[in-house]
């Protein structure tokens, strides 16, 4: 099963382990436990994500699904911002932003776009910590259509050779390494909304509810893509996603939170260890083109092979380099 975190922080090019003992600060490298969080990420500054609703209850909201259906057609699409906190033994912290725009096709999800960082800053990182590391503090962008994922940025600008830009991976995962911290429920997949309702009630302004990792993974082919882990043990299955819809009068979503164990990566849910995902959507049935950038390659600079593949097992892709 792969960790898309890098349940441990060896590095390989330099066999450098992050000391992650160090005394605390705001810096995400010096406060969570290395083997427990994600390859010397640790919490940065508190931050409370704001969950009020709306003061005017809506008896009965509109149907979100057949709202979102109308919305599914070729060229259309939705933008999103979304903001991903750690709460790691009751405190709240700021882990990762994103931002992004799915594009459409006829009944559902054709092609995305996407902008993710962790919150680090460049100058948390060691100055001799290993590039590797330090591709942390920089911003990944994931262009992904028809399955295959074009990346930029980020880790992979470690691996990609001088004169190129995108890094090919076939069947690659929707929202790169940043993505596996973000929004693991697409409510653009009708049959994911319609199974997050399924059991919800209504609340002022929305829905609220869960759905189990079992039923997620049989509906939404966006999550399967997102975390790509073969199989999960039944622990994780059994494991609850806690969300919350808001819509808007037409039925449409505008924001999502849902929250979870950050353990469902790596097969030990705990609940003092969670994900919290913030997510907002505008401009419904907006015209969206998201196309694959020209001159990517799926092969790394020479002599990066091993690199290449210490990113594979923190992202959870196969990008088939050394066999």
């Amino acid at each position: 099963m792969h960790d898309p975190f890098f349940r441990h922080a060896r590095m390989p090019e330099e066999g450098l382990v992050v000391d992650a003992c160090s005394p605390a600060s705001s810096s995400l490298l010096n406060r969570v436990p290395m083997n427990r969080i994600s390859a010397g990420l640790a919490l940065a500054t508190a931050a409370t994500i704001v969950t009020a609703v709306p003061t005017q209850a809506q008896a009965a909201p509109k149907n979100p699904v057949a709202a979102v259906k109308k919305q599914l057609a070729t060229g259309k699409g939705v933008r999103y911002t979304e903001r991903t906190s750690l709460i790691y033994q009751g405190e709240r912290d700021i882990f990762v932003r994103r931002s992004g725009k799915l594009g459409f096709r006829k009944g559902g999800v054709a092609a995305s776009d996407s902008t993710g960082k962790f919150n680090i800053r460049a100058s948390d990182v060691p100055e001799d910590a290993p590039e590797l590391l330090k591709g942390l503090a920089r911003p990944e962008r994931t262009i992904w259509v028809g399955g295959t994922s074009y990346l930029s940025g980020g880790l992979w600008q470690e691996v990609l050779p001088g004169d190129k830009k995108w890094f090919k991976v076939k069947n690659g995962p929707t929202g790169g390494i940043p993505g596996s911290a973000g929004q693991p429920l697409n409510v653009a997949e009708p049959a994911t909304l319609r199974t997050m309702l399924k059991n919800a009630r209504p609340v002022p302004g929305g829905y609220a509810g869960k759905i189990s990792i079992r039923d997620l993974r049989k509906v939404s082919p966006w999550f399967r893509n997102t975390l790509q882990i073969e199989s999960y043990p039944a622990k994780v299955l059994r494991t609850q996603i806690t969300w919350k819809l808001s819509v808007n009068a037409k039925g449409l979503p505008t924001k999502l939170v849902s929250t979870f164990p950050i353990g469902i990566m790596d097969g030990n849910p705990k609940k003092n260890e969670l994900l919290s995902v913030d997510t907002h959507y505008s401009d419904w049935g907006s015209r969206i083109t998201i196309k694959a950038p020209a001159g990517a390659t799926d092969k790394p600079e020479e002599g990066k092979e091993d690199t290449l593949k210490a990113i594979e097992q923190l992202d959870g892709v196969t990008t088939g380099v050394g066999g």
